[in-house]
């Protein structure tokens, strides 16, 4: 039966307030959707349980990322983080990232007032038990109590609460992370309607209360002298001075011979654990079994919150006893007579195929449903994030008959995640890294806002006055290098002592300043100094400027690589395409591309199974079809 208009109580209903949840809720809302978020505990929307940071390589970018388009988390990081860092500055460009602590406390109550003041957005603490669908179409919801919410669309973003159990020891709990109710109804109910799940695994390490460790057996780890942001326009510039410290320590043989002797008593080595674990960020059980060379392992001992007694261990997750962790606590420098005020835990819980999602992570079995987040197989608050977006965005472009955003692996580091989970799926916590994105040299953490601002304004999302702000911007740094290019420095004796003060070679041709710029140890700051340019640039868009020149030999072989990527992208595979008359595609290859079902040519030729020659031949029948 078809529902009328007047049927839906909401245009979008999202289940979950985690990370996915609230940028899910807030860009429906913004997008002028009667929007509706439900969830457990209000109190908890974006909370931290495993560790209260921010970004890191490739994350970081994502972050930036989500606020190019409009999203909440840089932001929110900027107003909460207790310390900020850029992490591989002596390296290049591509791997950059910031990494914020964040307030663990003070980040969702700051989420939650955003959501509060957010107009079209409703808030309901309560559990999602099923989903009301029709005719493969999803409706709306039925909650715990009975009730049933009809909506035009519906976006799952459960996190790591779906079938959750959390394991310390040999004992197994019903129970989602840090002690909050486990959803327990809607993942069978998901295979029940055509979504296959599995199990996946991650962990938390304990929290020792700050009194009782001695810092002074520890190496101080200090954040960056310098008030960088996430949000390219923050609304909240920090104080350096109040920056909070980290530390770093290291395991000792001890600690290592401890773990060894009591393996057996860890939920991960008992036989109790079902799920696959994160494999970039392991326990600290499994790393002593898989790097038995290692002597040792870094321990990051850091910040919970400015207004609790509490440091947490970052690299110590661990699922062992209560009292084998007290042991592997007091085994540690620094944390001899330390007191643990919450003991570490692995939790386990249900996640779906993300290969039956389209690339706007809609369902392809029960229409106008979405899902993103650690739902989807991802580990980590930022993947949940980006996703969470991307399903509010693509919800209401359908609802209101709109092109859906898709971004592509050269536009985004968005666009490599879901490409990846729809694509090639994922067996284990999938963690964005920059190793996955093959044009990670386009995809940096400084110029995010250049490559999507332009969607964010377009989708309604980023507001005028921050559009012009944009604008003003990016003409700024293209009139810079277009005037570098103009401007010419000849061998004169003034200008190469002042080259040679500075340590720097002699010039013997008269070159442009762009090319002057190109050398590795010439920075814009010296080509400042040295012409006595007045450019009114930011510190970030002189970041800018500078390595678009000195790497744009780099950056345009990416490009051409990316316009050959376009090309196959613009070459559309119908949904209703049906692979048994493709003729000469091998059995794998049919297999596969049936079951994944891919929009472009770009996406088949990354599935696995899918041959140059099964290209050929579905570019064949494609030709022939239109």
């Amino acid at each position: 039966m078809l529902l009328k208009e007047s049927d839906f109580m909401y245009d979008i209903l999202v289940i979950g307030g985690g990370h996915a949840g609230v940028e899910a809720a807030l860009s429906a809302a913004r997008l002028n959707n009667k929007t509706i978020l439900v969830t457990g505990n209000l109190k908890m929307v974006s909370f931290m349980p495993c560790n209260p940071s921010i970004g890191g390589p490739a994350k970081g970018t994502l972050v930036r990322e989500i606020d190019a388009l409009g999203g909440q988390m840089g932001i929110n990081t900027d107003k909460t983080c207790l310390q900020m860092k850029m992490l591989n500055k002596s390296k290049g460009p591509a791997v950059r990232a910031l990494r914020a602590q964040s307030d663990k406390l003070e980040y969702p109550a700051e989420m939650l007032r955003t959501l509060e003041k957010q107009e079209n957005l409703e808030l309901l603490e309560m559990y999602v038990n099923r989903l009301v669908v029709e005719d493969n179409i999803v409706t709306g919801v039925l909650l715990e109590n009975g009730e049933v919410i009809k909506s035009k669309t519906v976006i799952i973003t459960t996190g790591t609460f779906m079938g959750a159990k959390i394991l310390i020891g040999n004992t197994s709990t019903v129970q989602g992370p840090d002690k909050q109710k486990a959803s327990v109804g809607l993942s069978e109910h998901l295979r029940e309607l055509g979504h296959k799940t599995y199990r996946l695994k991650t962990g938390t390490p304990a929290r020792i209360k700050t009194d009782t460790v001695d810092f002074s057996k520890m190496e101080l780890s200090p954040g960056d002298n310098f008030a960088y942001s996430f949000s390219f326009e923050p609304q909240h510039l920090r104080v350096l001075d109040e920056e909070w410290p980290c530390y770093l320590i290291h395991t000792r043989p001890e600690t290592h011979e401890l773990i060894k002797a009591n393996l057996d008593k860890s939920s991960m080595y008992s036989g109790l654990v079902e799920g696959v674990g994160p494999r970039y960020c392991p326990s600290i059980e499994t790393k002593l079994v898989r790097f038995k060379d290692k002597e040792r392992h870094q321990l990051f001992v850091e910040p919970e919150s400015a207004s609790i007694n509490e440091v947490y261990l970052q690299g110590f997750s661990n699922s062992m006893p209560f009292d084998i962790q007290d042991e592997m606590v007091h085994s540690l420098p620094g944390l001899e007579n330390a007191v643990i005020s919450t003991y570490a835990y692995a939790i386990e819980y249900d996640a779906i195929n993300a290969q039956t999602l389209w690339p706007t992570l809609e369902s392809k079995i029960i229409e106008n449903l979405f899902l993103a987040g650690q739902v989807n197989g991802t580990s980590g608050y930022e993947e949940a994030a980006a996703q969470g977006l991307m399903a509010g965005i693509n919800a209401s472009q359908k609802i209101n008959g709109l092109e859906p955003l898709i971004l592509r692996r050269d536009e985004a580091y968005i666009g490599v995640l879901i490409d990846d989970l729809i694509t090639r799926g994922t067996k284990e916590p999938y963690r964005m890294l920059t190793s996955r994105a093959e044009f990670r040299l386009l995809l940096r953490h400084d110029n995010a806002d250049l490559r999507l601002t332009d969607y964010g304004y377009n989708l309604g999302l980023i507001s005028e006055k921050r559009y012009q702000s944009f604008n003003l911007k990016r003409d700024m740094i293209n009139r810079v290098i277009e005037d570098l290019k103009d401007t010419f420095v000849t061998p004169k004796k003034e200008i190469n002592e002042y080259l040679i003060s500075k340590g720097l070679p002699r010039i013997k041709v008269k070159m442009s300043v762009y090319e002057l710029l190109k050398r590795p140890d010439v920075t814009f700051e010296l080509i400042k100094d040295l012409f006595g340019f007045d450019y009114e640039t930011t510190k970030e868009a002189e970041e800018q400027i500078e390595i678009n020149i000195k790497y744009s030999g780099y950056i345009e072989k990416a490009i051409k690589e990316a316009n050959k990527l376009k090309k196959e992208e613009n070459i559309k595979i119908p949904k209703s395409i049906n692979y048994e008359e493709v003729h000469n595609l091998a059995l794998e290859a049919r297999s596969k591309l049936s079951e994944i079902r891919p929009l472009t040519i770009s996406q088949a030729t990354r599935i696995s199974g899918v041959n140059p020659t099964d290209i050929q031949m579905l570019l064949i029948y494609l030709k022939k079809s239109s």
